[in-house]
């Protein structure tokens, strides 16, 4: 990720990744709770190596992400994952005649079972055909490969990340 990525992403989230400072100990600033949370993200490091790399506990790290996540995708949603509108989707349709000779296509469509720890109390509501628990990430994109759209899990549940954290500001 470039530095005026980072440094954009973090001016749109800092006031929402700001946490108090007590007598007792400084809170984990807005730039290095955005930059564990990237690091996981683009990595796929378990949490105790990040523990290892920011020095900071592993709850913490989990508990970060999770926060980190919704705050990104509540932000960002809006602006990057906005509903088509008719002129996009003529436009849409353009390019994929040009780059892929489909006439009239809109969008090509997706989808991939994320394994997931088995929920508490969900039962078989994850299990999959392939007998492991997992959630479906389905995305629709563009000719260029741009998420226009994407569902991650069932219409009824909400996945952890995307779940409001029960601390910090609202």
């Amino acid at each position: 990720m470039q530095k005026t990525i980072y440094d954009k992403l973090l001016q749109i989230l800092s006031q929402k990744l700001k946490h108090q400072d007590t007598n007792k100990r400084q809170s984990i600033s807005a730039a290095e709770r955005l930059a564990v949370t990237l690091r996981y993200l683009a990595t796929g490091d378990i949490f105790t190596d990040l523990h290892y790399t920011y020095s900071i506990g592993i709850k913490t790290i989990s508990c970060i992400v999770r926060e980190v996540c919704y705050f990104i995708w509540s932000e960002l949603c809006k602006e990057y994952m906005k509903m088509p509108t008719k002129v996009d989707w003529l436009q849409i349709a353009n390019k994929f005649q040009k780059s892929s000779d489909f006439p009239l296509c809109l969008r090509a469509v997706d989808d991939k079972h994320i394994r997931v720890i088995k929920p508490m109390d969900s039962g078989s509501m994850f299990l999959n055909y392939k007998h492991y628990f997992s959630i479906v990430l389905m995305a629709v994109v563009d000719s260029d490969y741009n998420f226009i759209f994407v569902d991650i899990g069932e219409r009824n549940v909400i996945p952890v990340f995307l779940k409001k954290p029960h601390f910090g500001k609202n």
